[in-house]
């Protein structure tokens, strides 16, 4: 018994201890953005830093590498920053990875920034929605109100200011070392990896938004590694506008091959879900309505050309509605948020080939002889059951009928005819083979 309570009582000392030193470890949340700076990412990092205020973590350390995104969700992103309790690190790594644009101006707006070796920063230019050059006065404004805000971010971190501006309105990038050994520099430190981030972190004397200096401790740190939830993954996933126009586009049209033959269920399920997912993404990225409405009108008028057969003009009316609701679709004035000129014409000349082959088989459809009905009729071969000629009445025996028969020329009993008109139910007939000179038949 005194074996057992000493056992126990040793256990219980141990995980004292061991508790006593977990709880005494600073703790370091770390967030990886690999994405474009949108309403999900920005949700993402600000749950993050909300979480880290929570739980009184010691530092908060997102690694960033993004090609760019939207200056609203940089905005927020960079509030929530600002107003941290706990200090904020963005680290733009691993090497070869870049934080361009809107990364830029998250990078510099961290109460410590750090890159990895062979990274870069910067091109933080505004261009227009589709992803050209904008007008003299419109450039002039967009990129005054971001040079003025990467401006007010660099001074209040006692960052380069210059070069800042300069990302802004002559889209300047700077690798890591330009970035910090430029006077004074843009970036903190350069880091090879995490590791190495936390150990050169370790005892640093970082100023606050507010001017309040404190000092960093990620000696022996615990990493708690955050993650975007489901809904965030698949919103992550699917809020980049090709996604969002092809699930739009295939959920149009899964319905409508629905609607055209119904029972199919697997078509219209297929269909429904894509929408419904297009509709979820577009929620989150910057539409333009009109170009959305132009790509709904370009759809429908693809549709009414597989249905009505108009030799091709609904399908290439829809076909230019389609590629100009495209290019205005994106509100945005990130490059990274554009559809692209090779995915519209890719896009448009696929559904454009589905419709001329649509169209091919209708205008074959109409143009073929009928096969049924009085129309089916004409051309059909039959025998003449007696003589026939011009204002001699007979029959013929024909789709495996009878019918009253006339002829502009005489025909034979037995011979072959060829049915060339019908008149309510008597047919005009012809010899199928040309009578030989001297009126012998064969």
């Amino acid at each position: 018994m005194c074996w057992a309570a000493s056992s126990v009582f040793a256990s219980w000392t141990a995980a004292r201890q061991e508790s006593g030193v977990t709880s005494t470890r600073p703790l370091v949340y770390s967030a990886v953005v690999d994405a474009l700076i949108h309403p999900v990412s920005a949700e993402f990092i600000e749950q993050t830093i909300a979480r880290a205020d929570a739980d009184d973590a010691a530092l908060v350390v997102l690694t960033l590498r993004t090609p760019g995104g939207l200056v609203d969700s940089t905005r927020s992103i960079n509030t929530s920053i600002i107003g941290a309790d706990t200090p904020v690190v963005v680290y733009v790594g691993p090497s070869g990875t870049r934080a361009a644009s809107a990364g830029f101006l998250i990078t510099i707006a961290a109460d410590v920034s750090a890159m990895a070796p062979g990274t870069h920063i910067g091109a933080a230019h505004p261009v227009s929605g589709s992803g050209a050059a904008m007008d003299e006065v419109a450039a002039e404004k967009a990129a005054s109100d971001v040079a003025a805000y990467a401006r007010s971010i660099a001074n209040q971190r006692g960052r380069n200011v210059e070069l800042a501006e300069k990302a802004v309105t002559e889209s300047q990038s700077f690798t890591e070392q330009e970035a910090l050994t430029a006077s004074p520099p843009l970036v903190d430190l350069v880091a090879s990896d995490f590791d190495d981030l936390l150990r050169q972190l370790d005892g640093r004397m970082v100023t606050r938004w507010n001017g309040e200096t404190v000092a960093l401790h990620t000696g022996n740190a615990r990493v708690e590694e955050v993650e975007m939830n489901w809904r965030q993954e698949l919103l992550s996933a699917i809020a980049h506008p090709q996604v969002a126009v092809m699930l739009f586009s295939l959920g149009t049209l899964g319905l409508t091959v629905e609607l055209w033959n119904p029972g199919g269920i697997i078509p219209g399920i297929v269909g429904g879900l894509c929408l419904l997912l297009a509709f979820f993404a577009f929620q989150i990225l910057p539409i333009n309505y009109v170009g959305l409405l132009l790509i709904l009108f370009g759809l429908l008028l693809l549709v009414a050309e597989m249905m009505t057969t108009t030799f091709g003009l609904l399908a290439t009316g829809g076909v230019v509605s389609m590629v100009l609701g495209s290019v205005m679709l994106i509100d945005s004035p990130a490059p990274e948020m554009q559809l692209g000129g090779v995915f519209i014409a890719a896009s448009m000349l696929g559904l454009a080939v589905v419709t001329f082959l649509l169209v091919r088989l209708g205008v074959r459809a109409q143009m073929a002889t009928p096969v049924s009905g009085r129309a089916g009729m004409i051309e059909e071969v039959g025998k003449a059951l007696g003589p026939i000629g011009p204002g001699t009445p007979g029959r013929v025996g024909t789709h495996g009928e009878i019918w009253a028969a006339t002829s502009e020329e005489d025909i034979n009993e037995g011979e072959q005819v060829r049915v060339v008109s019908i008149d309510g139910m008597r047919l005009t007939v012809r010899r199928l083979t040309p009578a030989k000179p001297g009126g012998s038949q064969t």
